[in-house]
């Protein structure tokens, strides 16, 4: 009997999805991504590696494999796991390579070690890898022009803003037809987590250098900078921004990736540092907490935090950078000038004076998590994709 051709397949059957993130950098994103093209009719298979810093979502509707630095994993000491790691890279890509036969549609969303994973991929299958940074940041020597020679391997790349597919095209040269833009989903999966008992004053009671106050016990508006702390997130700007702001608390949330003793001399009153890394189980007790979301990066394509405050209904304050203004059109977001401390300032005093606008941003909020940026929508645009990709694969 003939084998059916990959998109005879896709048409008569569900396709096969093998969704790659080797080093687990957004496990969210991961399993947002599978369910949704899974309850869409995909078959669907992520192959990851341990989250070294906690638990994950369950997989649901998907399969999940830990597939990749198994060695690393059963490491504690950072310098050696990181060491293993590297070590392992090849020979587990090459191990990948091997079982990628069994998909229709390869689509990765992370690859690590630029020189030398365009040499390492799988061949014979159509080749997706989603840009979450269109470009490293902080990036070592030779790797920026490493990730452009990669992405000349796929036969697509996904990019959540048009902002990201102007970059591709005009400062990296990806052809015009290869780039795609599929926003990126609200993490619904977050906000529909059950509040276990106390979560919220937990959350908050393990506060470095917090005022002392709990989510639950805080009379006054909280606005919350949420995620990884890194030079680009502006939280400097943010600080000098607070000066002034009074009956609100601000919290910067999450694990620092730079020296934080800069920042601490230069906070104001009211203003809470939680430097470690959140939970999933612990996450929705900030945003339930947070009257505002203020991201004031000075460069991004998109980002998951903005996704996860849409997720929980939650109003944006946001710079003007990579294709955060794009998010001006859903009604959710106010957009300041990247690096300006006086507009942001200001910013932040006539939105938190304003209730009902906050209240109006965050409904707008709600209804494009539950619109246009859930994950059902991203799936199906997603599936179009590859589908066109096997059609044409198959027309060759």
């Amino acid at each position: 009997m003939r084998a059916l051709s990959p998109q005879a397949r896709l048409l008569s059957a569900e396709v096969r999805v093998h969704v790659i993130d080797p080093s687990a950098y957004t496990p969210p994103y991961d399993h947002a991504l599978c369910g949704a093209l899974a309850a869409a009719g995909a078959h669907v298979e992520l192959y990851t590696s341990r989250f070294a810093h906690g638990s994950v979502a369950a997989a649901e509707g998907y399969e999940r494999h830990e597939f990749f630095y198994r060695g690393a994993a059963r490491l504690r000491r950072p310098a050696a796991r990181r060491a293993v790691k590297l070590a392992e890279h090849v020979p587990d890509m090459l191990r990948y390579r091997r079982r990628a036969r069994d998909a229709d549609i390869v689509h990765f969303q992370w690859l690590a070690v630029q020189h030398l994973d365009g040499h390492l991929l799988p061949r014979g299958r159509p080749l997706v890898i989603t840009s979450h940074d269109i470009l490293p940041r902080e990036a070592r020597p030779g790797q920026r022009a490493a990730q452009r020679r990669l992405y000349r391997r796929f036969d697509a790349v996904v990019v959540h803003s048009e902002h990201g597919r102007a970059r591709l095209v005009d400062e990296l040269g990806v052809e015009e037809a290869r780039v795609h833009v599929i926003p990126h989903g609200a993490f619904a999966h977050l906000a529909a987590q059950a509040r276990p008992p106390h979560a919220d004053a937990a959350a908050g009671a393990e506060g470095d250098g917090a005022p002392g106050s709990a989510p639950g016990a805080v009379r006054v508006p909280v606005v919350l900078c949420f995620g990884l702390m890194r030079p680009y997130k502006g939280i400097d700007v943010l600080l000098r921004a607070w000066r002034g702001i009074e009956g609100a608390e601000l919290w910067v949330v999450g694990m620092p990736r730079m020296d934080l003793a800069a920042l601490r001399a230069q906070a104001p009153p009211g203003v809470r540092f939680v430097p470690r890394f959140i939970s999933e189980a612990e996450l929705p007790g900030y945003f339930r907490a947070a009257a505002l979301v203020v991201l004031p990066y000075r460069e991004i394509d998109q980002s998951g935090v903005l996704a996860t405050a849409l997720a929980f209904g939650r109003p944006l304050l946001l710079s003007d950078a990579g294709g955060f203004p794009e998010m001006e059109r859903t009604g959710a977001a106010r957009i300041v000038p990247a690096g300006d401390a006086e507009a942001l300032h200001a910013a932040l005093a006539q939105l938190l004076g304003d209730p009902a606008a906050l209240a109006r941003m965050g409904a707008a909020a709600s209804a494009a998590a539950a619109g246009e940026l859930s994950w059902g929508a991203v799936a199906r645009r997603t599936l179009d994709l590859y589908e066109t990709l096997l059609a044409q694969r198959g027309a060759r």
